[in-house]
């Protein structure tokens, strides 16, 4: 069996949690987020490509990857508890926030309230608040696996017992077959149905038809202060995309002040899989960029 690299740790709050970090300290950080089931090693091929001309700094998540699984219930806002407490820890006070899946709702979140914090944001298959089922996602068979893990008792069958996320839903949502040992990496932080909690309790946590309420109000309030924002932006997306098409991507970007969209070709979901080359190159150069524009106005 191989496993992945042990990672450094950081206490926040009651717990731990992992983190990969690569690149020059005194460079910006780039502050890097992962989704459900994955962990910062998502973006164990994309560090390398911005450590160039960022310090990157890239968290597990509470209860994900090498992070501890305190006794909390894994919510939305569970994370952004963890997560604001990890960056006091770490004294990260500004930083490009680089996010894919519900790494983008909480950067989205992040964002909203402490604007002065973001020097730009990169993102792809993005959460936002859906009116209906059919805004969830592009295939229907994908739509009925959700309305399954959000029903009482069958959503438990499917995660607690059968990791349905780590086993089906990941490896059906890229093109590249995973190899073994990436697949035993995905599969070491949940080798017990206690605890799967936390991949069972994000898509509880997805705004569809207004439900939750609480999260659906708190990210239609990020999103409108996203659309306001100044700060420049970069959009990725993959054909034919899960959450978000080439099209809808394009849409969403034209909405935007300042945001360039870059089409990374055949992908779903997990992009970082398919693509780790061409988005390491894309968010380092958007970086760069941006510094040299902060530069500019600065002198």
């Amino acid at each position: 069996m191989i496993a992945d690299t042990v990672l450094p740790r950081r206490s926040v709050l009651d717990a731990a949690m992992a983190f990969r970090e690569a690149g020059d300290p005194d460079r910006p950080v780039a502050l890097f987020l992962h989704g459900n089931p994955t962990s910062s090693y998502i973006w164990r091929n994309i560090l390398p490509r911005v450590a160039t001309v960022a310090h990157c700094i890239a968290p597990d998540l509470i209860g994900f990857g090498q992070s501890e699984k305190p006794p909390i219930d894994y919510r939305f806002f569970d994370h952004v508890r963890y997560l604001d407490a990890f960056l006091e820890a770490s004294g990260i006070d500004t930083a490009y926030l680089v996010a894919q899946d519900w790494g983008t709702a909480l950067a989205f979140y992040l964002a909203a309230r402490r604007p002065s914090f973001v020097r730009g944001l990169a993102f792809m298959e993005f959460i936002q608040p859906m009116a209906t089922w059919n805004d969830f996602h592009q295939l229907e068979a994908a739509r009925d696996t959700f309305r399954k893990l959000r029903t009482p008792g069958v959503g438990e069958k499917m995660v607690l017992e059968g990791n349905a996320f780590v086993e089906r839903v990941l490896p059906a949502s890229m093109k590249r077959p995973l190899s073994d040992a990436e697949m035993t990496v995905y599969r070491a932080p949940f080798p017990t149905p206690e605890s799967r909690r936390p991949t069972l309790a994000l898509p509880r946590d997805l705004p569809i038809e207004g439900a939750p309420a609480d999260v659906h109000a708190a990210l239609a309030w990020a999103h409108r202060v996203l659309a306001a924002s100044a700060y420049p932006k970069l959009l990725l997306a993959g054909d034919p995309g899960a959450l978000v098409s080439p099209a809808a991507a394009e849409a969403f970007a034209a909405q935007l002040i300042d945001c360039a969209v870059v089409q990374l070709g055949p992908g779903a979901h997990y992009l970082q899989e398919d693509h780790p080359a061409s988005i390491g190159e894309a968010v380092a150069g958007f970086i760069a960029r941006s510094e040299a524009d902060r530069s500019r106005h600065a002198a």
